[in-house]
């Protein structure tokens, strides 16, 4: 009796042994498989785009983030968030396994072209202009028209702009190219390059400066070429009269100075100075759409010629990186006197980064 209780005892802790043995094994390689896979964080996009990699730092409202394919990406963290990947305790490597046969040639082919079209996705554009410029935000714009009705006519115009602030300053960087032909005749072939400098005294008072500089390669006057270039400094001092997050309405007075080098024969240089009076407005309206306003009126009391200018934008925003835009621009009597009057109404595609 006893020596049979003993053997059932036996039979029983071995069977216990081996049912344990045989959960070990179909536990562990799915444990080891979970805690082996690299899990990786997620940058989105507010447009829904996303991207893998790992959360380097969040610093002054940026998020520095290593991707797997673009390197490290510079996001202001109002544009993204990350999804941070689960933390797991770590676990012992899983056992070597075999190699994984090498793709074939056409497979590897068909891999590199769907990269290579990567490159021309909005998103993939604006991650890598980000990474470049950094901190800096900004706008890449073309835009262009062809027509044929009593003339053959043709517009192309691309420009860029850089931006930047700081708790008290703001800068700005931009630069454009237009050019029109009428009948094979350019009309229009210019070039202009503008800066901004503004600081805040207070929550009221702000200090600018504003240089301009403008090479116009096509320029006439009653019929007669008067092809130039043209420097404008304007410094001013004004009161921000509404400082909301959706209005912005400044009012201010500055001191111009106008170099112009007429590069026509006789070839001529100029100097002249104007005062000046600027409204500059921003709004924000529904739909991811703001208008921006700049008018300013010339009157030189040393010559007492007077002149105005004026540029109003629509903005219009379908992403995070792609945008729209309707411009209009007008000056007519210019402080200098020989430069070119005009008024343009234009049409943008824009890639926002």
């Amino acid at each position: 009796m006893v020596t049979s209780k003993r053997m059932s005892r036996s039979a029983t802790r071995l069977f216990l042994l081996h049912l344990g043995l045989l959960l070990a094994c179909l536990a562990g390689p799915g444990r080891a498989e979970e805690t082996g896979s690299a899990r990786r964080d997620v940058l989105v996009y507010k447009d829904g785009d996303r991207v893998s990699g790992r959360l380097v730092a969040e610093q002054d409202g940026v998020l520095v983030f290593k991707s797997d394919r673009f390197g490290e990406l510079r996001v202001p963290a109002s544009q993204a968030v990350v999804i941070k990947a689960e933390t797991s305790p770590p676990a012992a490597p899983p056992p070597a396994a075999a190699a994984p046969a090498k793709p074939k040639a056409a497979e590897r082919a068909e891999e590199e072209r769907v990269s290579r079209w990567e490159w021309f996705s909005p998103a993939v554009l604006t991650a890598k202009l980000r990474d470049t410029f950094g901190p800096w935000n900004g706008r890449l714009a073309l835009s262009t028209e062809v027509v044929s009705d009593a003339t053959d006519r043709s517009t192309f115009s691309v420009e860029a702009h850089l931006k930047r602030k700081w708790k008290v300053d703001e800068v700005q960087v931009g630069g454009r190219f237009d050019y029109s032909e009428t009948n094979d005749v350019a009309t229009t072939d210019m070039i202009k390059a503008d800066a901004l400098w503004r600081h805040d005294f207070s929550k009221k008072g702000f200090f600018q400066y504003r240089p301009t500089l403008e090479w116009n390669r096509a320029n006439y006057r009653s019929g007669v070429p008067g092809d130039y270039v043209l420097l404008q400094q304007e410094i001013g001092a004004g009161l921000s009269v509404l400082t909301t997050p959706s209005r912005k309405l400044r009012l201010g007075l500055s001191e111009n100075l106008f170099a112009l080098w007429n590069t026509s024969p006789p070839a001529s240089n100029d100097w002249r100075t104007s005062e000046s009076v600027f409204l500059e407005a921003e709004l924000k309206l529904p739909w991811r759409m703001t208008l921006t306003d700049r008018t300013v009126y010339y009157y030189s009391l040393s010559t007492q010629n007077a002149g105005w200018e004026n540029r109003i934008e629509l903005n219009k925003k379908f992403t995070e990186t792609l945008s729209t835009a309707i411009r209009h621009e007008i000056r007519e009597g210019s402080p200098e006197g020989t430069t070119q009057d005009y008024t343009r109404l234009k049409l943008l595609f824009g890639l926002d980064f």
